[in-house]
């Protein structure tokens, strides 16, 4: 017998999942993202010129910003910034752009405590 959750998924079963993009306006690229009462929103803008400080101007910079639904960024929304921004270079080819800096910017807008 398979036992089910609180809201009654089994182990196995996902909880419902949207996803739309282009939702913001002056973002050069973004996206709202929702899996069951979580909602996330997502914004991309750049490249633009220069790359940030401690950064090799002959590759391509991100900056990835974790902004929590409510409170303060705490060490777990740094921990997802760098999960995110190696996640972002290691699939980017860095030295097509150099000397340039993408910023990311993810706002929890809603989640289950």
């Amino acid at each position: 017998m398979e036992v089910g959750r609180q809201d009654g998924r089994t182990a196995n079963q996902l909880r419902p999942l949207t996803c739309t993009r282009n939702v913001l306006n002056r973002a050069h690229g973004s996206a709202s993202w929702s899996q069951g009462e979580t909602k996330v929103l997502a914004a991309v803008y750049g490249p633009k010129a220069g790359t940030k400080k401690n950064e090799n101007p002959e590759k391509a910079c991100f900056e990835v910003i974790w902004k929590p639904k409510t409170g303060h960024v705490g060490k777990a929304e740094k921990e997802y910034e760098m999960i995110l921004k190696r996640t972002v270079q290691s699939i980017c080819v860095l030295n097509v752009h150099p000397n340039t800096t993408t910023s990311i910017i993810i706002q929890v807008r809603q989640s289950k405590s």
